[in-house]
């Protein structure tokens, strides 16, 4: 970390998760795992480090689903608040707090921050025309409005921003628009609003922005400069809802907060929360500093979507404060799929984090495991269960579970268990497994600081692929015959290799690097990276456990079929294309047609014909010939005795030889099947239909 190393404190931040549903494995992967890591290894290196997020609970989305469940938005956050709180917990997300933006002194900062900006004229404030519904009688925020992405004509655009391209978007955009409450067009109508000038902060962004280079991701880089080269527009910071912080101006009643004013401020507050918890100093973590040298490290840890928000946005909004620090690195993610997919909550496609606690238990690391493989670091990556289950099976089970297991058992069947040296100190004297293991610290601390994640694991995982071979080389199981004191040096370098083994895998797999340090008896639940990995002579080993079991097929069948019976059941019904209405005809050109009900009595083929059958029905009347083009959906056998609606008074026609005296009633669907048309309860024959 030689870059960050000049900080004396980080402010770690990881996207604020809408409290309007569950967690999936894609908020994971984006915005929360590669945080926690990051956080894990400045810890190991001792650094002072607040790692802040909690819910976002305002905005329309939270209103919109209050609507959809029948319930209200405090009903909703309070819910969904709960559920992501704890499923962050279970998981070992080690936030230093969790904290919720319906907090009155999150209300109370994001106002400050409004008034701040607002004495300063920092915003611009003008009537604008924006949509309206009327069926409603409201002003319609963006996420009240959908229509057709202007940039890659995505049918599903939001009016801030269309998830498919990323591009923000303001609700006059989009193409095609339509309100989320009537499902209808709506007006644009006159309202006033206090905007934030963006274009006039261009020139500010452009230029601390051109500093980034090189530093951020390339993927985050490209889009702002993209943004910036297609030219800033003011943003409206204030909104008409009745849902979220109120704008703090008595002209501004009934007004509310953008959500995106207020959100990123959650960080911030989230911090005095601490703060006040533990006796702290919140504005080290947050202020500019007499000294520039005192200045915190700030780092947002998001997700692709959230770029322009953080890059853009905040930045600007604390430029225009003046007393707060900017960010020096937003390392975000793409987008995580699954099994071919894009991840969607409207279609119920994922793997929910509270649905996988509970399914899995006590597999946390195994999935942090997983994800951390194949995070979408610098372009879009893809989830299978069969790759989970290969990945724990043939790399956690039998590469790091296997070698840390072959050795605890193997030291409490030749040592029941204890480290027994002529000298005081069991120390790693073996110059290749020192370099090599120096080497592969250096690798997870190099790729760490370009927020590599998928090659640090990597390195992690040499460490135990170093052991295996030194373990299969050395062969202690034999040389206890032959070379006695060789095969103890052999399994004491093996104990200190999984003393490194667990040290270094920390960051990733928390769970199980305690499971072994407790295994080996350490006095520390957690080995800082300065410290020095011995055993003192006589120590005492605790008895071997299995790391890592295998994943069974049965589990992965079970997940894929759970996978495709949510994909049918949010399956659109298909659309069913109704022929279009006939032209009018007069009632006495309707009521000159004789249609009865009748009955089925005789059913043959037409010979040399595959659609026409020859039926004998009673009309009530008389009995009669029909012949009817309905053989390739029913066997004659089938329809004795079926009732049926009769036109009785058409004119007679030949058709294959075969005088057919009438038509018999057919419905035809969409796809081109025939049903009878026929009286639902047992009318005798020859009734009149009308």
């Amino acid at each position: 970390m030689s870059q960050l190393n000049k900080y004396k404190r980080y402010t770690v931040t990881s996207a604020l998760p809408y409290a309007n549903g569950p967690l999936h494995i894609g908020h994971l992967a984006g915005a929360y795992l590669p945080a926690d890591i990051f956080v894990r290894h400045l810890r190991l290196k001792k650094k002072d480090v607040l790692y802040v997020c909690g819910s976002d609970e305002h905005g329309a989305a939270i209103t919109i689903k209050a609507k959809k469940e029948g319930t209200t938005p405090q009903a909703i956050i309070d819910k969904y608040h709960t559920q992501i709180k704890e499923s962050f917990e279970e998981f070992g997300i080690a936030f230093d707090i969790y904290h919720r933006t319906s907090s009155s002194i999150h209300h109370d900062l994001s106002q400050e921050f409004f008034l701040n900006l607002y004495e300063k004229d920092e915003f611009v404030e003008k009537f604008s025309e924006q949509y309206y519904d009327e069926d409603y009688q409201q002003f319609l925020a963006d996420r009240y409005i959908t229509g057709t992405c202007p940039n890659c004509h995505n049918e599903n655009a939001y009016g801030d921003q269309c998830e498919r391209c990323g591009t923000s978007l303001n609700p006059t955009d989009l193409i095609n628009p339509v309100s989320t409450l009537s499902g209808k067009t709506p007006i644009l109508k006159p309202t006033k609003h206090w905007y934030l000038p963006l274009d006039k902060y261009q020139p500010w962004l452009e230029q601390w922005i051109d500093t980034k280079e090189g530093d951020w991701k390339t993927n985050v880089f490209g889009q702002c400069k993209s943004w910036l080269k297609s030219g800033l527009q003011p943003r409206s910071m204030t909104r008409d809802l009745d849902w979220g912080i109120d704008v703090p101006l008595e002209e501004a009643k009934g007004k509310k907060l953008y959500v995106w004013m207020d959100a990123p401020i959650g960080y911030i507050s989230a911090t005095k929360q601490w703060a006040i918890d533990n006796n702290r100093d919140w504005k080290l973590y947050w202020k500019k500093q007499a000294d520039e040298q005192d200045n915190a490290c700030l780092l947002h840890f998001i997700g692709k979507d959230n770029i322009v928000f953080h890059c853009i946005i905040f930045p600007s909004i604390l430029h225009a404060h003046g007393e707060y620090i900017l960010p020096q690195n937003v390392p975000a993610n793409e987008f995580l799929n699954l099994e071919g997919d894009k991840l969607s909550t409207s279609r119920n496609h994922a793997v929910w984090l509270h649905e996988y606690l509970k399914e899995f238990p006590g597999r946390q690391d195994e999935l942090r495991y997983v994800l951390t493989s194949i995070l979408p670091e610098t372009s879009d990556s893809e989830f299978t269960w069969k790759d989970y289950q290969a990945r724990i099976n043939n790399e956690l089970v039998a590469i790091l579970g296997n070698f840390v297991n072959r050795v605890m058992i193997l030291m409490h069947k030749f040592y029941d268990g204890k480290v027994i040296r002529a000298s005081d100190k069991l120390e790693l004297q073996d110059e290749y497994l020192n370099t090599e293991i120096g080497i592969c610290y250096d690798e997870i601390e190099k790729n760490l600081e370009a927020y590599r994640y998928r090659q640090a694991l990597q390195a992690v995982m040499d460490i135990a692929r170093l052991g295996n071979r030194y373990l299969t080389e050395k062969e202690p199981w034999k040389a206890i015959k032959t070379d006695p004191e060789g095969a103890k040096e052999a399994l004491h370098n093996c104990l200190l290799i999984i003393g490194h083994l667990a040290t270094a895998a920390q960051p990733f797999l928390p769970a199980t690097a305690k499971k072994i340090i407790g295994m080996l008896n350490l006095p520390n639940q957690v080995i800082t990276y300065d410290q020095e990995i011995t055993f003192d002579n006589g120590h005492q080993l605790n008895p071997a456990a299995l790391l890592f079991n295998k994943i069974e097929d049965d589990a992965i069948e079970c997940q894929l079929k759970k996978l495709q019976d949510k994909k049918e059941a949010a399956a659109p019904e298909k659309t069913i294309n109704v022929q279009p209405a006939k032209e009018n005809v007069n009632f006495e050109s309707f009521a000159a047609m004789d249609i009865r009900t009748g009955t089925i009595l005789t059913a043959e083929k037409v010979a040399k014909t595959k659609k026409l059958l020859k039926l004998t029905i009673d009309t009530g009347i008389d009995q009669r010939t029909v012949v009817s083009g309905i053989a390739e959906y029913y066997e004659p056998e089938a329809i004795i005795g079926q009732k049926v609606s009769i036109l009785v008074n058409l004119e007679p026609r030949e058709i294959k030889g075969i005088v057919s005296q009438g038509m018999i009633l057919m419905a035809e669907n969409s796809e081109g099947k025939l049903s009878f048309v026929a009286p639902v309860e047992d009318f005798h024959t020859g009734a009149v239909i009308r």
